[in-house]
C-alpha cells in the first residue's frame, strides 16, 4: 500500500512520474485547476481588501472528492505541480481543499521529470511559498478587475462579447500603433552606385559600393545628381588605396527561454506561440520512448533564464569532444542574467540528456514533437560550443576623387554553425561574397557602374516571433503569457494574420482608441510594464499584493465613471463585399460570431442566408483552372482545396506558391526541409527545388 501520495495536473505527467518511483508512491493528476473566481460575477470583495472569492470549478466536485479519498489513506501528501506561480497557486488551492496544513513540507517541484531529478527532487519537500500565490492571485484579481469592468461598458457602448485585458489591450495597441506608423509612412528617395571591378590579369568578378566623394559621405536623393556622378566615373581610373585583413568572430545564441523557443519554432517550424507551448509540455511531462521507458526529454518550459547547470554543461562538452573534437568546445555558458526583469528561477529549455540525440528517438515521436525536440537540442550543443570564425578582407579604392569600398569573408572555422545557426525575423542584407587577391596600388579593370533607386520602407507588420520578442522586450506578460495573450487577440477579433503578419481590425483599432482615450494606463505599455515589475516584488516578498491592487483600484474607479458617462455609442458596419446572394442578389457581408468570421446576407432579417468565409490565395487549380482556397478538415487542420469542390477534387497539403515552377511551369508548394523553406514543383516528373531562405 502507498505511502505518500503525489498529486501533479496533468494524467501524462503522473504516468511519467510513477514509472520512477516504486509502490510506496501514488500519483494522481488534478487535470488543473480545480479551484477558480466565479464565471458568472466579480467574485472579488472589493470593500474587503480585494479578498477573491474562489469556488470549486464546475464539473471538478468528483475530481476532488476522489483526491480527499486518496489523501486520507495515506501519511504524506505532495504537492507536484510545475514550478511557477500558477503551479503554486494550484498546490495552495489543493491544500486548501485537502486540508493540508500550509506550514507543512507538503510542495515538491520537478524542473525536470528523469527519474535522478524526481528522485532528488522528492528528498526537498517545502512548505508552500505563499509569495509566489501571491503574485499569481494579484495577477488574477488584477486582471478580473479590468475585465469585468471595463468589457460590460465596451459591451453597452460598441459590441456585445468585447473583452478589456489588462495585458492584451497593451499587446493590440502595440499592433494599432505599427499600423499607424504604416499608414502614416512617407516613402522616400535614395540611391546607391556600385561599380563591378576585376583584375587586369582576370580572375573573379567584385563589386564594390560608393562611399564618399573625398572626406563627403554621399547622400544620393534624386536621378539627376546619380546620373552626373555615374558620368564622372566612366573616365576615372580605379585604384585599391588600401587592403585590410582580419578575422572575425560570431557567437552562438545562448540556449532558449521560453520567449526565444517561441519565436525560433515560428521562424523555422512554423509554429503559432500556442502550438510550441502545446508540443513543448508534452516533451516537458514525458513520452514513451521506445528501449526506454516514458521519459522527460525537455528541462521546465516556461522560463525566462539561459542559465544551465554544471552537469548539463559537463554532459554536453562530453558530447561535442566526442562528436566534433576538442576545438569545437565552447568556454562556457552563455546566459545572460543580467538582463533587465529576468527572474532566473529555472534554467534555461534544454534536453534532459544530450545523449538522446534526435534521430535515435524519432521514431517514438511526432513530427511536431521531433521537429521543437530537435531544435532545442540544436539549439542547446550549439549554445556550448566554440564560436565560429570568418578570414574577412576589406579594401578601399580610388576612383578619382571617389571612395569605394569593398568586403568579403570565408569561414575559416564552422565552430558552433556545424549544428545550427539561429533564425531571421527579416530579410538580411546581401551576404559578403569574396574578393581577388588584391594589393595597394593595383589598378583595376571597371566593368559596368551599377546605380540603383530605392525607397525607404514602413516597419514591417508583426510576425508572431517578432511580437514574442516585443512584448519580452516592452516587460509586458510574462513566459507563461505570451500564448494566451497572442491566442486570446485573435480569437476576439481584434487582430487578424494577413500573410503570417498581425494587421489590426477595425474592431481591434475602435476599442483601443476608447482605452487610450478613458483607460489611458491600461494600453500603456510603460504602466503595464511596471505592473509586471511590481508583480515580480510581490513574489520576491518586497511587495504587498493588496496595496498594489488597492493603488490601482483607486483610479480606475473614477476612470471607470467617467468613461459610463462620456463614451458614446459606436456602430461598426459589417464589411461589404463584392459576392452577391444567391436567394435574394443583394451583397454578402463579412461577420464575426463564436466560430470566427462567415459571410451573411446584407438583407438580414428578411433573407438568413449564410456560408463560410473562403480565404482566396491568388492560384488557380491546375486540373480545372479554379481558385485554389483554405479550407480546414474536421480535425482543425488546414489543408488548401480547389474552389470548385466536389466537381475538382483536388487538393494540397502544403500551402501553393503563387509563382509557377520556373522549369515546367507546375504549381509549386511550399515546404519545410531541415529547419528550411523550399519551394517544390508538383509536377513528380521535374523535381525542381528551390530554397527561399
Amino acid at each position: 500500500m502507498a505511502k505518500s501520495l503525489i498529486i501533479v495536473e496533468s494524467p501524462a505527467k503522473a504516468k511519467t512520474i510513477s514509472r520512477f518511483l516504486g509502490k510506496e508512491y501514488k500519483v494522481v493528476a488534478s487535470m488543473g485547476h480545480v479551484r477558480d473566481l466565479p464565471k458568472s460575477q466579480l467574485g472579488i470583495d472589493i470593500e474587503n481588501g480585494f479578498m477573491p472569492r474562489y469556488i470549486t470549478i464546475r464539473g471538478k466536485g468528483p475530481l476532488i472528492e476522489n483526491l480527499k479519498k486518496e489523501a486520507a489513506k495515506v501519511k504524506n501528501v505532495l504537492l507536484a505541480t510545475d514550478p511557477d506561480r500558477e503551479g503554486e497557486a494550484i498546490s495552495w488551492h489543493l491544500a486548501h481543499l485537502l486540508e493540508l496544513p500550509l506550514e507543512s513540507p507538503c510542495r515538491v517541484e520537478f524542473h525536470e521529470i528523469t527519474k535522478n531529478a524526481v528522485s532528488e527532487s522528492l528528498r526537498h519537500p517545502r512548505k508552500i511559498d505563499m509569495n509566489l500565490v501571491d503574485a499569481q492571485q494579484a495577477r488574477r484579481i488584477l486582471d478580473r478587475l479590468v475585465g469585468y469592468k471595463i468589457s460590460p461598458i465596451l459591451w453597452r457602448k460598441v459590441k456585445g462579447g468585447l473583452s478589456a485585458g489588462r495585458v492584451q489591450s497593451a499587446a493590440v495597441r502595440m499592433i494599432c500603433d505599427r499600423e499607424k506608423e504604416i499608414d502614416e509612412f512617407v516613402p522616400e528617395e535614395y540611391w546607391t552606385i556600385e561599380a563591378e571591378l576585376a583584375c587586369q590579369n582576370g580572375g573573379n568578378v567584385f563589386l564594390a559600393k560608393l562611399h564618399s566623394r573625398g572626406d563627403e559621405k554621399l547622400n544620393l536623393k534624386d536621378r539627376n545628381a546619380v546620373e552626373k556622378i555615374v558620368a564622372d566615373l566612366q573616365k576615372e581610373i580605379f585604384t585599391v588605396v588600401e587592403v585590410k585583413k582580419g578575422e572575425r568572430r560570431r557567437n552562438p545564441s545562448p540556449p532558449f527561454t521560453t520567449s526565444t523557443m517561441q519565436q525560433e519554432a515560428a521562424r523555422k517550424l512554423g509554429f503559432t506561440a500556442k502550438k510550441t507551448m502545446m508540443v513543448a509540455q508534452q516533451l516537458y511531462e514525458g513520452l514513451d520512448i521506445e528501449g526506454e521507458g516514458t521519459v522527460g526529454l525537455v528541462t521546465y518550459i516556461r522560463t525566462d533564464s539561459t542559465r544551465i547547470s554544471e552537469q548539463a554543461q559537463k554532459e554536453a562538452r562530453e558530447y561535442i569532444l566526442k562528436n566534433y573534437g576538442t576545438e569545437y568546445i565552447g568556454s562556457g555558458s552563455l546566459a545572460q542574467k543580467s538582463k533587465k526583469n529576468i527572474q532566473d528561477a529555472h534554467e534555461a529549455i534544454r534536453p534532459t540528456s544530450v545523449f538522446r540525440h534526435p534521430e535515435s528517438i524519432k521514431n517514438s515521436l511526432t513530427a511536431d514533437q521531433y521537429k521543437l525536440y530537435k531544435l532545442i537540442w540544436e539549439r542547446f550543443i550549439a549554445s556550448q560550443m566554440a564560436p565560429a570564425v570568418y578570414d574577412t578582407v576589406s579594401a578601399e579604392i580610388k576612383a578619382g576623387e571617389y571612395i569605394f569600398k569593398a568586403s568579403g569573408s570565408t569561414l575559416k572555422f564552422s565552430g558552433f554553425m556545424a549544428v545550427y545557426t539561429e533564425g531571421a525575423d527579416e530579410e538580411t542584407e546581401r551576404e559578403e561574397g569574396l574578393l581577388p587577391e588584391l594589393t595597394a596600388g593595383q589598378t583595376l579593370v571597371l566593368l559596368q557602374i551599377k546605380p540603383e533607386q530605392h525607397f525607404t520602407q514602413p516597419p514591417p507588420r508583426y510576425t508572431e516571433a517578432m511580437l514574442v520578442k516585443a512584448l519580452e522586450e516592452r516587460g509586458i506578460g510574462r513566459p507563461s503569457t505570451y500564448a494566451p495573450i497572442i491566442d486570446t487577440i485573435q480569437k476576439r477579433g481584434y487582430v487578424k494574420k494577413e500573410k503570417g503578419r498581425f494587421k489590426p481590425t477595425e474592431l481591434g483599432q475602435i476599442v483601443t482608441e476608447i482605452l487610450k482615450e478613458y483607460f489611458s494606463d491600461i494600453v500603456d505599455l510603460d504602466f503595464t510594464a511596471e505592473m509586471e515589475s511590481q508583480l515580480d516584488k510581490v513574489e520576491s516578498g518586497e511587495e504587498n499584493w493588496q496595496r498594489i491592487v488597492e493603488e490601482f483600484y483607486r483610479p480606475f474607479k473614477e476612470k471607470l465613471r467617467i468613461a459610463e458617462e462620456k463614451i458614446e455609442e459606436v456602430k461598426i458596419e459589417d464589411e461589404v463585399t463584392d459576392e452577391k446572394c444567391e436567394i435574394c442578389g443583394r451583397n454578402m457581408v463579412i461577420k464575426r460570431g463564436k466560430y470566427g468570421e462567415f459571410m451573411a446576407c446584407s438583407g438580414f432579417p428578411e433573407c438568413r442566408n449564410t456560408k463560410p468565409l473562403i480565404e482566396q490565395l491568388g492560384v488557380k487549380c491546375p486540373k480545372c483552372g479554379g481558385d485554389i482556397v483554405v479550407r480546414k478538415s474536421k480535425k482543425g487542420r488546414k489543408f488548401y482545396g480547389c474552389s470548385n469542390y466536389p466537381d475538382c477534387d483536388f487538393v494540397l497539403w502544403d500551402p501553393p506558391s503563387e509563382i509557377p515552377c520556373p522549369r515546367c511551369g507546375s504549381l509549386m508548394v511550399e515546404k519545410t526541409v531541415r529547419n528550411e523553406k523550399v519551394a517544390v514543383c508538383i509536377n513528380p516528373e521535374c523535381g525542381y527545388k528551390k530554397s527561399e531562405g
